[in-house]
């Protein structure tokens, strides 16, 4: 057998080559771990933000005076299952519309009567809040009524419409 003299070469050249790929790939992934637990907030605190409407209203409470936040959590537990009610019906009337896209064969008239109890279930849900809520500021201070009114906190209201 005889070996060729470039053959040897070829073969040392891509042996580097992925042994630089490897290095490359193990030093990206170290640096990532690195960087997921130097971040100041865990990220999987991030990513677990509550966006349930329990949440939202906790946000809120938290930027009110805590005379007003206990006001508004006073409401909230007076008026929860009312609160819960509406919700429920909004899901189950999301879940229609789901089961109306779903059907074999598909009704386009029963998707429109989901949609529409979807629309009803929707604002029932929201005149709900807005109850809760008319009813709680009526109670608050002038301080907390307007923390309330600036909700989100860092909406910039210079800031042009688009």
């Amino acid at each position: 057998m005889s070996i060729l003299p470039g053959s040897e070469g070829g073969r040392l050249r891509w042996l580097l080559l992925g042994s630089l790929v490897l290095n490359l790939f193990f030093v990206g992934a170290a640096g990532a771990v690195a960087f997921r637990y130097s971040s100041p907030v865990p990220l999987t605190t991030v990513a677990h933000i509550g966006h349930t409407l329990t949440g939202r209203f906790d946000r809120i409470a938290t930027s009110l005076p805590d005379a007003d936040a206990e006001i508004l959590h006073a409401e909230i537990m007076q008026d929860a299952n009312k609160i819960a009610a509406a919700q429920a019906d909004l899901r189950l009337s999301q879940d229609d519309v789901r089961k109306s896209l779903r059907a074999e064969p598909f009704d386009a008239d029963a998707m429109r009567t989901a949609m529409a109890e979807n629309r009803n279930a929707r604002a029932n849900f929201d005149v709900t809040l807005h109850d809760m809520l008319a009813s709680a500021a009526a109670k608050m201070s002038e301080v907390g009524r307007n923390k309330l009114a600036d909700w989100p906190p860092e909406r910039d209201s210079a800031r042009p419409l688009r």
